[in-house]
């Protein structure tokens, strides 16, 4: 037999024939012996489980010349021709490409007619999520009362996107993923029967990196042993599937640990020489770290994780290292993963990761020591905001005082300047967004109120970023998301400026980058000016100048030369100054 065909030659052709879902199999199977069995199933669960394979077999049983018969025989014609997809009455649907109401109409039109070929119609639709809602409500009257000589098999990895009237009128069978045991064995019986030498490591790691689905591992296996020479070893499987020996990692954690930086850089650079891609290794080295974790924290864990192989050596590596270490290991390298997944230099976050963790061990202090810092931190801040709010009453008063009584006491040699220079009046109102009408319909979308529940997560990263940006920024409240910017009011115009200069802008974004998923640009005002906006009072610049500069005759400014100015120059070109 051909390694080709290998997924097709070992594809279940029986109940007994599958791995891992004894209790979905004993269900059907007592099912059909009653003669109880449902109008509609529905098959959920990862892919290569056997969803599709178990849903022909149950075709097959229950059309078997010999039955219904718990296992079907597949001798006789009916089985036979099911196996080869010959029956008009046994259709398999691929909902994918026929997801439209018209293909589900016709379905329904075809379903009314007994069956002619054989005992009972079966209907399997694959992937059934990729069905329209229309679609899905042309079906629904046929999943309720169906005609007694038919039968629906729903199958899809994606049960959450089907609507509820949907499952409810359906049988429903979670398919769990094969375990590691049950796939190694499996692909040790198909090696002997197809006269294959195979390593059980090999056969372990190909196991592991299918995920619990029996096709990926067959097709996996398939591959390497039509290029190896008739034996496929560890060392094979890693090659070709750019996979990194457990050995290699733990080398690496070591190298980590005594903060052996050359080395570290340059088994970066061995895995890239070897093709293997950044995000790869930094998702494995993720789950080796997690590894070490449970290994650390829960006797036997090995039982808990099928990627432990080697029990005694995870616990040598896990031995040298804190809770508190891998904690923070596994915290870092998750960050960056995420922040990878935007990157245009993959393996440059990698390295920069990497190196991170060799110095989470300098960082590391005593509890006591770090309670200490931060309280002292806490402190100075807090007397920092102190002295910047007495400030700001001090800058207001002064203000209010120079602008009530300051043209009169500057004297008419103080004459106002004309100028092109972009200076604001001073006593304009801050600048609005350009889109304030935009952020106002968009304060209740769900985006924003997303990432309103992850803005105490935000506040901590752009503290661990930088702690002074945190202080300033600590002062805004996020009020609305529109597109691809983030609305922040704050109640002090000094800490809105702060937060506003490029380098703790940049600090700002990059988090919400991370912590939102996307990118988004920060966008700032002042919590009054929004107060106002929301309740359609807050007055437009040019009228909140006149309110403050006008006489008490309609039209007119408290100082004739300022209409003087203005009617000789024009109000765009004139700024007011003390």
């Amino acid at each position: 037999m051909e390694h080709i065909a290998l997924y097709r030659a070992w594809r279940p052709q029986s109940f007994q024939d599958m791995v891992g879902q004894q209790h979905i199999i004993q269900t059907l199977q007592n099912a059909i012996r009653e003669g109880r069995t449902s109008h509609a199933y529905l098959f959920s669960g990862p892919r290569g489980t056997g969803k599709t394979s178990a849903a022909k077999i149950l075709a097959k049983a229950v059309n078997c010349e010999r039955g219904p018969a718990t296992e079907p025989c597949n001798e006789c014609e009916s089985c036979k021709r099911i196996t080869a997809g010959a029956v008009m009455d046994v259709q398999e649907i691929d909902a994918a490409s026929n997801r439209g109401v018209e293909e589900i109409r016709d379905l329904r039109d075809k379903v009314k007619y007994a069956p002619t070929e054989v005992r009972q119609k079966v209907y399997i639709i694959d992937e059934v999520h990729m069905l329209t809602t229309e679609a899905f409500n042309a079906l629904l009257k046929t999943l309720e009362e169906p005609p007694p000589h038919v039968m629906f098999i729903l199958a899809t990895t994606e049960p959450h996107r089907l609507p509820a009237t949907i499952i409810s009128r359906c049988q429903r069978f979670d398919f769990r993923r094969v375990s590691l045991e049950e796939q190694t064995d499996r692909l040790e019986l198909i090696c002997r029967q197809e006269n294959i030498e195979a390593d059980r490591d090999a056969l372990q790691y190909i196991a592991r990196l299918s995920d619990g689905g029996m096709r990926d591992a067959l097709s996996v296996l398939d591959q390497i042993s039509s290029f190896s020479d008739g034996r496929v070893t560890y060392r094979q499987v890693i090659d070709m599937t750019g996979g990194i020996a457990s050995e290699q990692f733990s080398k690496l954690a070591l190298a980590l640990q005594q903060e052996d930086v050359a080395t570290v850089l340059q088994m970066i650079e061995g895995f890239m020489q070897e093709g293997k891609s950044a995000d790869k290794c930094m998702e494995n080295l993720l789950y080796y770290f997690r590894d070490l974790l449970m290994i650390k924290m829960v006797p036997q864990a090995d039982k808990l994780t099928e990627r432990v192989l080697e029990p005694a050596q995870f616990q040598e590596v896990a031995a040298v290292f804190t809770k508190e270490q891998l904690f923070q290991m596994i915290d870092t390298l998750n960050r960056y993963q995420s922040e990878m997944k935007y990157s245009v230099q993959p393996q440059t976050l990698f390295e920069v990761a990497l190196l991170k963790l060799c110095s989470i061990q300098q960082k590391q202090a005593p509890s006591s020591q770090e309670g200490q810092v931060s309280a002292t931190d806490s402190a100075e801040i807090a007397a920092l905001k102190r002295q910047l709010s007495e400030m700001e009453k001090k800058l207001e008063r002064a203000l209010q005082a120079g602008l009530s009584g300051g043209a009169g006491q500057e004297g008419s040699g103080n004459r106002p300047a004309a100028s092109r220079a972009p200076t604001p009046r001073i006593s304009a109102p801050t600048k609005l967004p350009s889109r304030l009408k935009e952020f106002i319909a968009a304060k209740s979308s769900p985006e924003f109120l997303e990432a309103a529940r992850k803005w105490s997560q935000i506040l901590q990263r752009v503290k661990e970023e930088r702690v002074t940006v945190h202080a300033w920024f600590m002062d805004g409240e996020p009020v609305s998301l529109y597109e691809d910017s983030v609305l922040v009011a704050f109640k002090n115009n000094i800490h809105r400026e702060t937060t506003e200069k490029p380098a703790n802008k940049q600090v700002i974004e990059k988090v919400l980058n991370e912590q939102l998923g996307r990118p988004f640009r920060l966008i700032t005002m002042m919590q009054r000016d929004w107060s106002e906006a929301i309740e359609g009072t807050n007055a437009q610049p040019e009228e909140e100048f006149k309110l403050e500069h006008e006489g008490d005759e309609p039209g007119k400014s408290k100082e004739p030369w300022i209409d003087e100015a203005i009617e000789l120059f024009g109000e765009d070109l004139i700024v007011i100054k003390e």
